[in-house]
């Protein structure tokens, strides 16, 4: 059992993350918004309550971090629509170097952050963790910084770090400005979904399969990037037809309604890493 520490423990991938974890008897931590508990109502663990994990100075990290084993950073800004180029970026950044300093103070064993399949060069298609970083968001860039300085910095240091990069997700609780919620509440209401022609391919997986295998990571002896990925590609078209034959509606799917975003890649697939053993 390790004594693990969470950041974003409520969000659409920290909490069924939180609940692996304790599941697997591991000893969690949760720092959260006050007003947020009741997201983990039922989960066996404790709360450390902030009001902004991202302002919080290297000495409070420092002491937080006394006896905790483990650290899994997931929480950053990501509303749909703004995140990519927001400003807010910086301040996930500039919080997370603060918390990297406290965590080399506190003697951490192991480090995990959450990065971003958009941190590679997406124009390759099928992405390795040798696939060299390219980032063109000022999200994306912030996810590199933070990628870049974290791994030179425990470099110097006795804390294990892993980086792993998510690829896109689906599921329980995503945010319904998303492709997949916007599918099914436009087929539950019998009204047309607008779509671009769905010929772009993506490596897409349910959040809970992607928590199984960030936990295995988080829990394992591998260090480094690592991706979080299916390894399998699926257009866009035969991702919303699957959804739409839940509800025998195809007919309500408009491809071509809205134009290709021309600068979209065509092609994002993930090459998983094996974790140690």
């Amino acid at each position: 059992m390790s004594r693990i520490l969470i950041t974003g423990a409520t969000g659409f991938v920290g909490l069924p993350v939180a609940q692996k974890l304790v599941a697997a008897g591991h000893d969690l931590t949760c720092v959260i918004r006050s007003g947020t508990e009741k997201k983990l109502e039922g989960l066996k663990t404790k709360t450390i309550h902030c009001d902004d994990v991202f302002a919080q100075p290297s000495n409070w990290w420092a002491d937080t971090l006394t006896d905790i084993d483990t650290v899994v950073h997931l929480a950053w800004y990501a509303e749909p629509g703004k995140y990519l180029t927001s400003e807010r970026n910086l301040d996930c950044l500039a919080g997370t170097l603060s918390m990297v300093k406290g965590a080399a103070a506190s003697k951490l064993h192991r480090f995990v952050g959450i990065g971003t399949c958009f941190e590679y060069d997406l124009t390759v298609g099928e992405l390795s963790v040798n696939t060299p970083l390219a980032p063109d968001t000022p999200y994306a860039a912030a996810k590199v910084a933070a990628f870049t300085m974290l791994k030179s910095w425990f470099a110097t240091t006795e804390t294990e770090f892993l980086w792993a990069r998510l690829f896109y997700l689906y599921g329980a609780r995503e945010d319904h400005r998303r492709l997949v919620p916007y599918l099914h509440a436009q087929m539950r209401a019998g009204q047309a979904a607008e779509l671009t022609s769905g010929t772009a391919v993506r490596d897409y997986s349910d959040v809970d399969a992607a928590a199984d295998l960030l936990v295995s990571d988080i829990t394992g002896t591998h260090v480094g990037p690592t991706n979080i990925c299916s390894g399998k590609g699926v257009t866009i078209r035969a991702l919303a037809e699957q959804i739409a034959d839940q509800y025998g509606r195809r007919d309500l799917l408009k491809f071509g309604a809205r134009p290709d975003i021309q600068t979209d890649p065509p092609v994002v697939i993930g090459q998983r890493t094996e974790t140690a053993t």
